[in-house]
């Protein structure tokens, strides 16, 4: 059984005119990621601490907003859709408590913290998310100082909270991979902002550690202020500019531009229904998806379009070496802004949109597309996969090299060497093919013996462990398909095939029986997880199984319409959902079986 060619062509056109009408004035997408309670509850509290009497509008607000959308057990999660959680339902009450008036939402916040054993008025609290976060100390500390700060259990609680040590941050930048840091490696404003504070407010000190850190303030305080983006907001994100900024007004430094950039970014990012998303947008990730999406039917794009996107995504190529972590020149982050710091999973997508977009004039933006190639090659672990921002830091999950980026980065260097084969000499090449090798058996020797393999950023709040096997199986065995159709691919044809064949094996044992894919066996489907799954297989056969998965999508969407999942992570275990992503998945799913239906003559 297969689905009519027509259906399939029906329901492509209609999604991708939705798709070009989300674009902005400018031609590119900027999406838009769900509302964070959590964002909300450290962004009021920095206003509040900053000046409660001038920001009441946007305290009020936001107040408003957490009293709206509080779950029905009296918690907050993540996202909107996301179930209740101890730590975002903490700093929700921390919030309220300390911008007062709202004894409703901190009567039904405490209730959830009590059923959680976690009691708002013993330092008890403490070791509860210190337990939860392990060695991770990313979130763990400025959850606590913040709640702290805010009178929950109260200032006392310092002495228990462990020292962050942001003096460290002042060593050169080779020294950091060194370093046992206990915060991942893109949270160093959080590192010196939230050390400072627990510094401040400890009551125990050494002479010669106090001496030493005492000394540090001023010079960790200006590199606070030399890594501060334009826009004000560090890496673009909310949570993370709001925490920087509450504890330096409350360790004293409230007149500090840094402090008042911060505030400005936050004033202006607040949404109109009160509320803050976790970062300003996924602006470059989400207009590189939807040019995937799409990419197979170039009729749908004006070559005005085409020239448009690629100015755009030229323009916002780092050229520099870039002042929050050092890296050089060449790479791409995940927005347009000015926080967005280089990435190794934004690098390898906006080079592939930049290729899809120039197929007839692909000499117009070689320069470029190898200068973040380069960069990508700079950025490759000695393992042989690759990691998010910096070579070498292993120490923290979200450092690591992962099995998406590195699939990600193998097909982008695939196929810009085949693209480019003709113009690039034999040295160059053989560089390329390099660290494309180191790659395919850092992938091998991540493959599961079951098939899969697991994702960075993207996770599944309903499976046991949080993890998502079919989105990180599904993205790198689409990665390895499309690698496949260039000389790299036939060339380690065999090992590509072993180990897309051992990642379709696992998706088809976790299919559910309504013809859904959720994060994992006999987790509930969604809309993403099912179309990438659809995506991976459709090139390799399993007809029935992509034809049920099409089936459930169709009935999906005709119910509940595009309705995006909870899937993304964001700095430690921060979830969020993005309304591009159900779209441009659908999109790039049904365009690919529509493909495979044409190669086998039945399209």
């Amino acid at each position: 059984m297969t689905i009519p060619t027509r259906h399939i062509h029906q329901q492509f056109s209609e999604l991708s005119t939705l798709l070009l009408q989300k674009r902005n004035a400018a031609g590119y997408w900027e999406g838009r990621l769900s509302s964070s309670a959590l964002g909300v509850a450290v962004a009021i509290t920095a206003l509040h601490f900053y000046d409660a009497t001038v920001n009441v509008p946007e305290i009020s607000s936001g107040l408003n907003w957490l009293e709206t959308n509080i779950n029905s057990d009296g918690g907050f999660g993540d996202s909107p859709t996301s179930q209740s959680n101890v730590s975002t339902s903490l700093l929700c009450y921390a919030a309220a408590k300390v911008c007062g008036h709202h004894e409703n939402l901190l009567l039904n916040v405490g209730g959830y913290l009590c059923s959680q054993n976690i009691d708002v008025n013993s330092e008890q609290l403490i070791s509860a998310i210190l337990d939860f976060y392990k060695t991770d100390r990313t979130f763990s500390v400025p959850i606590l100082t913040m709640c702290a700060l805010c009178g929950v259990p109260g200032k006392e609680a310092f002495d228990s909270i462990p020292q962050l040590p942001f003096e460290l941050s002042l060593l050169p930048r080779s020294f950091y991979s060194m370093l046992n840091l206990s915060v991942v490696s893109y949270a160093i404003p959080a590192l010196v902002a939230v050390g400072i504070a627990i510094f401040r407010f400890k009551k125990k000190k050494n002479p010669l550690t106090r001496w030493i850190r005492e000394s540090s303030v001023n010079k960790s305080l200006a590199l606070l202020r030399k890594i501060q983006p334009e826009s004000g907001g560090y890496l673009e994100a909310i949570p993370l500019t709001a925490f920087v900024c509450l504890c330096l007004i409350e360790s004293g430094y409230r007149d500090l531009e840094v402090v008042r950039d911060g505030i400005t970014f936050l004033k202006r990012t607040q949404r109109d229904d009160g509320s803050w998303p976790i970062d300003i947008d996924l602006s470059t990730w989400v207009t590189t998806l939807a040019v995937k999406s799409i990419k197979n039917h170039p009729d749908f794009l004006t070559s005005e379009d085409n020239l448009k996107l690629t100015k755009h995504l030229l323009a916002i190529q780092n050229k520099t070496i870039h002042p929050f972590n050092g890296t050089p020149p060449g790479g791409w982050g995940w927005t347009s802004h000015s926080g967005s710091v280089p990435d190794g999973d934004d690098t390898p997508g906006t080079i592939l949109a930049l290729l899809a977009l120039n197929q007839e004039n692909p000499e117009l933006i070689q320069n470029p597309v190898l200068a973040g190639l380069r960069w990508l090659n700079q950025l490759q672990n000695n393992d042989g996969g690759f990691p998010t921002f910096s070579r070498g830091w292993g120490k923290l999950p979200f450092d690591q090299s992962c099995a998406d980026l590195t699939g990600h980065a193998i097909l982008a260097m695939a196929k810009t060497a085949h693209i480019f084969a003709d113009s690039l000499n034999r040295k160059q090449i053989s560089g390329i093919k390099k660290s494309f090798v180191k790659s395919l058996i850092y992938l091998e020797k991540q493959q599961h013996s079951s098939g899969y393999w697991l994702p960075l950023w993207f996770g599944n709040q309903q499976t046991a462990d949080h993890t998502n096997p079919v989105y990180g199986t599904a993205r790198v065995t689409a990665y390895l398909n499309e690698t496949l159709n260039t000389q790299f691919g036939k060339e380690y044809e065999i090992i590509l095939k072993l180990m897309i064949d051992r990642g379709c094996g696992y998706l088809v044992t976790v299919q559910n029986q309504d013809g859904s894919w959720g994060g994992a066996k006999d987790i509930k489907g969604s809309i993403e997880e099912t179309s990438l799954a659809v995506t991976a297989l459709a090139r390799n056969g399993f007809q029935e199984e992509c034809t049920s998965g099409l089936s459930w999508l169709t009935e999906k969407t005709k119910s509940d319409g595009l309705v995006s999942a909870p899937i993304g992570l964001y700095f430690a275990s921060l979830w969020y959902d993005e309304e591009m992503y159900p779209l441009t998945a659908y999109l790039e799913c049904l365009s690919t079986y529509h493909r495979c239906l044409k190669a086998n003559g039945k399209g």
